[in-house]
């Protein structure tokens, strides 16, 4: 990934972006071809250790054939993103752009063997089903023993060591505090809920500067 050095995350935020979003696009190369599926994952750090991905695709997904060879995959987790116009800074001779938050992680994948796919899968739906409290956590166990089975034996559990961690919070950094104020207000009126993360994460990066209450879109957009 490319990233402006105003723009570049820490791997530990880059990391803990990604295990907040759970969801990426999970990237391989067979052959000069790439192939890539939009796939859930858990993140798995521990002390001392590299991190590691653990995702899953269905038995016909061609990422699972390709995971038996081995190889350098990559995973692109994306956050909200925004298109701003020129029109909405407070200095003139500026030109359209957009801005965003994108993690890439790369690294070797292997197989997660078969007899540990139930374990994998628990493990998935337990990190997924904890955001949901205080829902009580739903359990593998309330499927039938031989739909389960049916289902388990159609994945393909995969499991990515984390060699490669690159952020890029594109947030109008490098641009003055007139300009964040302004940029920011501008999103913020937008009917976008994208658009409206975005400008709260610009007033998280500068919480001093003085910014104006939203107002109604048609103000904005005329």
């Amino acid at each position: 990934m490319y990233a402006q050095p105003a723009f570049k995350v820490h791997p530990a935020a880059s990391l803990a972006f990604a295990a907040a979003r759970g969801f990426g696009l999970v990237i391989a190369c067979d052959g000069g071809r790439p192939v890539a599926s939009p796939l859930p994952f858990r993140l798995i750090e521990a002390d001392g250790k590299v991190p590691k991905l653990e995702f899953h695709v269905a038995r016909g997904n061609p990422l699972g054939a390709i995971a038996e060879k081995g190889g350098t995959w990559l995973v692109a987790v994306q956050g909200h993103d925004a298109y701003v116009s020129p029109d909405w800074y407070a200095s003139a001779e500026q030109v359209p752009t957009w801005l965003y938050e994108a993690v890439h992680l790369s690294g070797p994948v292997r197989v997660i063997p078969g007899d540990h796919t139930r374990g994998h899968v628990e493990r998935l739906s337990d990190t997924f089903e904890a955001w949901l409290a205080p829902k009580p956590i739903w359990k593998l166990d309330k499927v039938g023993d031989r739909r389960r089975e049916m289902l388990l034996t159609a994945i393909i559990g995969i499991e990515m060591t984390v060699e490669s961690v690159e952020g890029s919070f594109k947030l109008n950094q490098h641009k003055s505090d007139e300009d964040h104020v302004a940029i920011a207000n501008a999103l913020a009126r937008q009917g976008d809920p994208a658009a409206q993360a975005i400008a709260k994460r610009m007033i998280e990066l500068r919480p001093q500067l003085d910014y104006a209450s939203p107002a109604p879109v048609s103000e904005l957009t005329g």
